[in-house]
């Protein structure tokens, strides 16, 4: 509530407090006063009735009747009447109208009641009667109820000048209360200005105060200015590439998918260091540095080709590049690994493994979940490939999962058994057939479509999921065996063949088929085969102990690497 109107409010409480004591007493002390008066002449009008009705010569009742009507009718009685001495009435006349100019409420609440005027008529030596005169009070309400209206009037005027001059003086004295709200506006502004002192003390002392806060505001905003521009950068970008951090480009990511002045399309890169860990054990941190640093040069050359693009370092090992208008995301992608895997490996020869690279096509209105989710499938896919590969897809393409949705996805499939084997046949070059190779399929739902091994054991290697998948794939090749003709074939990954557990449970299996064993194949990819060595010869060892047979997959591709 504004200070006005709480004055307003004070003015019009005090002004009714004292208008209703003032009224009652008034109205009271008026009222006394008239029923006196009243009494008086009721008093001195019975004496003097009575006075010319003892003096009256014939005194039959019919006379007597015409002088008290005559009196009567002079209009200022409300009751004249005679009674003899034994209580009968003689002559009486009593007004029966009503007062119309005087409300029924008022003369209710405040009643005159004048004590009534007595004298005795004689008759000679006789008493002739007792005579009771009343006079007509209507003169009374009268002037009580003017009187009550003037004093009304009186104090509604007093209260609308009281509270007009109250209003100025409030103004008045508001006004440097004003300045001071308009001062802090101000300083929310990052204006600073001062206020002349005003004359009335205490807000004096109000603005004196403002004024000196506002001085050591302005000091101190001006040398915290570079503090504050240097702490903003160092929120918002990665102390050791200068490239933005996490948060700035999701920010941004999110602004250009919203945005309708954005590009229809563009392109969403993630890179991820392989080992970064084991990178820094090698090289050591100064030259780790210089590597991250050498990245960030190179995806920051590549944003001043492309008009709005942002590059980023995720988190340790992660960079992400985002580059609006680009369509042909397959030759980015490529042209990028490129551009990172000369420099890196012209300085940092001692190194085999340096990054993987997924990229994926967004559109905007996309949604921000949908695109990570499905980059990071098509890093999870990269990854499955080898060192410093890339991969590439656009995002519609992609059955987008978040990691812990495809976590909940694949434990599903596992426990509800939603998977089963197609068998392809391999065959020399002369059409000789050499054996079937079994490639694992899964439903996500009953009915769904199955979905083939590159679209899911990328994430199962991520989620360390890929010994229980490969048990199963284990497990279905012997049931397969069982009714099918030949050899069947079957890949076991990287993470399995380390995987103790899965080595147990493998065992167990394949003592419970001693006869299916001759003719079941493992084969693990050249390149899981030399990064996992020890692991995969004790494999081996196991399986030739059963009489299975065991393969390289994809042989040749990773020399280049050792």
């Amino acid at each position: 509530m504004s200070l006005f109107r709480q004055l307003w409010l004070a003015i019009i409480s005090l002004m009714l407090f004292i208008f209703i004591g003032s009224f009652v007493i008034s109205l009271l002390s008026a009222r006394a006063y008239l029923e006196q008066q009243l009494s008086l002449k009721n008093i001195d009008n019975a004496e003097a009735l009575a006075l010319s009705l003892s003096q009256q010569p014939n005194k039959d009742p019919i006379a007597v009747a015409l002088v008290i009507s005559a009196q009567f009718d002079t209009g200022h009685y409300q009751l004249i009447r005679l009674t003899s001495p034994d209580q009968r009435v003689l002559a009486e006349h009593r007004y029966q109208g009503t007062d119309k100019e005087t409300p029924d409420w008022f003369t209710r609440l405040f009643p005159i009641r004048a004590n009534p005027g007595v004298a005795q008529v004689q008759d000679g030596w006789r008493q002739l009667g007792t005579l009771t005169v009343v006079s007509h009070n209507k003169f009374a309400y009268r002037e009580l109820w003017h009187g009550s209206l003037k004093l009304l009037a009186w104090f509604l005027a007093a209260g609308l000048i009281a509270g007009g001059i109250g209003s100025l003086v409030i103004r008045f004295i508001a006004r440097p209360l004003n300045q001071v709200v308009g001062q802090a506006q101000a300083i929310s502004e990052r204006r600073f200005i001062t206020l002349a002192e005003p004359r009335t003390l205490e807000l004096k002392s109000v603005v004196r105060a403002m004024n000196d806060m506002v001085r050591r505001l302005k000091q101190f905003f001006s040398e915290e200015a570079s503090r504050l521009e240097a702490l903003h950068r160092a929120l918002n970008h990665d102390p050791v590439t200068g490239l933005a951090n996490r948060e700035l480009f999701m920010n941004k990511f999110q602004s250009t998918l919203g945005r309708e002045e954005a590009p229809y399309i563009g392109a969403f890169i993630l890179v991820r260091l392989s080992a970064l860990d084991e990178i820094n054990r090698q090289i050591g941190h100064g030259a780790t540095n210089q590597l991250l640093q050498r990245i960030a040069v190179i995806l920051e050359e590549v944003c001043t080709r492309h008009t709005d693009s942002v590059a980023a370092r995720l988190k340790g090992s992660d960079f992400a590049l985002l580059v609006p208008g680009e369509e042909d995301i397959p030759a980015l992608a490529a042209t990028l690994t490129q551009s990172l895997l000369q420099p890196l490996q012209a300085n940092w020869p001692g190194l085999t493994e340096y990054f993987h690279l997924g990229a994926v096509t967004y559109h905007r209105g996309d949604q921000l979940g949908t695109t990570l989710a499905a980059a990071d499938q098509i890093l999870a896919t990269a990854e499955a490939k080898g060192a410093n590969t890339w991969h590439a897809a656009p995002a519609d393409q992609m059955q987008a999962r978040s990691a812990e949705a495809w976590y909940s996805v694949l434990n599903s499939v596992l426990a509800k058994q939603r998977l089963k084997l197609a068998l392809y046949p391999v065959v020399t070059l002369d059409g000789q057939a050499l054996h079937q190779e079994g490639f694992v399929r899964l439903q996500t739902e009953h009915d769904d479509t199955w979905m083939v091994a590159g679209d899911f054991m990328p994430m199962a290697v991520r989620h360390k999921l890929t010994a229980a998948l490969d048990l199963a794939v284990a497990e279905h090749a012997l049931e397969a065996l069982q009714t099918t003709p030949g050899n069947i074939a079957i890949n076991f990954c990287a993470e399995t063949i380390t995987d103790w557990g899965f080595r147990n449970n493998l065992t167990r299996l394949l003592d419970s088929h001693p006869a299916l064993c001759p003719r079941l194949c493992v084969e693990v990819t050249e390149y899981d085969a030399f990064r996992e060595l020890e692991a995969f010869r004790d494999l081996a060892r196991t399986l030739k102990q059963y009489g299975c047979t065991i393969g390289i997959d994809h042989a040749g591709q990773q020399l280049n690497q050792w």
